[in-house]
């Protein structure tokens, strides 16, 4: 059995109609010998039930990331062989690769990547606007930068997309105007700018506009999750350890810096507080 620890920057307790979602998808896209456990942010991280602009600037980002690092040393130390870091901006992508062996997983760079392999100009439909920037940095550092055109935001919200799951036709008319915006602008493939909207998509069977795909970013992620945890079991292949960005520190160094920043007693605690889904199996 494969085990993925899926970090949402939700918390994703709190929006159970987007937590149903993301279970019926998994048991949807997921091969039979995965098991996906669902983990959110710590219930008391925002304010509200979704984080909106609490994630939206760099600096307020940057506190959150701190969960993303913690919880792959949680999930190596809990023996799962992978991490899928389940929002576009990939937060804390970069670090918790150079801490931990398992395959660090990013919604944004698995979905840019496999939006290159479908078309020639990537567009993204987004609803969280100030992330267009960081989304552009993301894509030049992932080598796609030049591929990576229009980033067009959408009239709806989180809480549009909730309400679309019994309501479905406004959230879909909006997605396609925008869509359909970002393929006269030149987008060739479309990428959907956030989890909800992205499994709100999926589940409405909305795969293409007219000619241009609409990559289902969930499904990407989880595939190469599979597919990088198949390469290191089977072939050896893991992530690079050269240069300032990958290598990975001592050990000792890390453990004693974040105990110095408080950081260190919950990874020996060795949290593990998700939602487990087996493809094919209800829950």
């Amino acid at each position: 059995m494969l085990k993925i620890w899926h970090q949402s920057l939700t918390s994703i307790e709190h929006v159970p109609a987007y937590r149903d979602a993301v279970i019926g998808h998994i048991q949807k896209v997921a091969r039979p010998d995965v098991e996906i456990v669902l983990h959110g942010m710590a219930s008391e991280t925002y304010p509200s039930d979704y984080p909106g602009h609490f994630i939206t600037y760099s600096y307020l980002q940057n506190l959150h990331k701190e969960q993303f690092i913690r919880n792959a040393l949680i999930a190596e130390s809990a023996g799962y062989d992978c991490m899928f870091i389940g929002t576009i901006p990939d937060v804390g992508l970069l670090e918790a690769r150079a801490l931990v062996d398992i395959p660090v997983i990013g919604y944004g760079q698995a979905s840019f990547h496999i939006a290159s392999m479908l078309g020639d100009r990537i567009g993204i439909v987004n609803f969280l606007e100030p992330l267009a920037d960081q989304l552009r940095s993301n894509a030049e550092r992932y080598g796609l930068g030049g591929k990576l055109g229009p980033i067009v935001q959408t009239s709806i919200g989180f809480y549009d997309v909730l309400a679309g799951f019994e309501n479905p036709q406004p959230v879909i008319d909006s997605f396609i105007a925008s869509a359909e915006k970002a393929i006269a602008l030149g987008a060739d493939v479309i990428v959907p700018g956030e989890g909800p909207l992205n499994v709100f998509l999926a589940a409405h069977g909305i795969s293409r506009i007219g000619d241009v795909p609409v990559v289902d970013s969930f499904a990407a992620g989880i595939k190469m999750c599979e597919s990088l945890t198949d390469l290191k079991v089977n072939s050896g292949v893991t992530m690079t350890r050269k240069g300032f960005f990958n290598a990975k520190p001592p050990e000792e160094a890390v453990k004693k810096l974040r105990a110095f920043y408080n950081q260190e007693s919950e990874i020996h605690a060795g949290l593990d507080y998700g939602l487990s889904v087996k493809a094919g199996v209800n829950i």
